[in-house]
């Protein structure tokens, strides 16, 4: 799965210009704010979502609906079927503000729910 047709390459960490698909795109994306790979990372929290329940996390009527909806970070429950630690991961990649999200994916390791987890 991907939607390389806005790739780019990111000189001296930021981007600023504002691409992809909606959807997927970061509050800082949505804001104009320059952005980093932990934008990527909420897109990936946005697809692991997706792929769970067949929905994008942030649906809206509009382009203003899916903004505030974004802004917000809020979305609809994992379904129950599905464990807490997936849930904990989805709610660990869809965090608003960047700087609690993980960088990498050394970073998604140390999640606790996950630790105990072999790979």
């Amino acid at each position: 799965m991907g939607d390389l047709n806005v790739s780019k390459i990111a000189k001296k960490g930021l981007n600023y210009t504002q691409t992809g698909t909606p959807y997927y795109a970061s509050p800082e994306v949505w804001k104009d704010q320059p952005y980093d790979i932990k934008s990527d990372i909420w897109s990936l929290g946005c697809v692991l979502y997706e792929m769970i329940t067949l929905r994008p996390p942030f649906r809206a009527e509009d382009m203003a609906g899916l903004f505030k909806k974004v802004l917000k970070g809020i979305y609809p429950k994992i379904p129950a079927g599905y464990s807490q630690d997936i849930s904990v991961m989805v709610k660990t990649l869809l965090q608003v503000s960047p700087n609690l999200r993980p960088a990498c994916g050394n970073q998604i390791k140390q999640i606790k729910s996950l630790k105990s987890q072999s790979y």
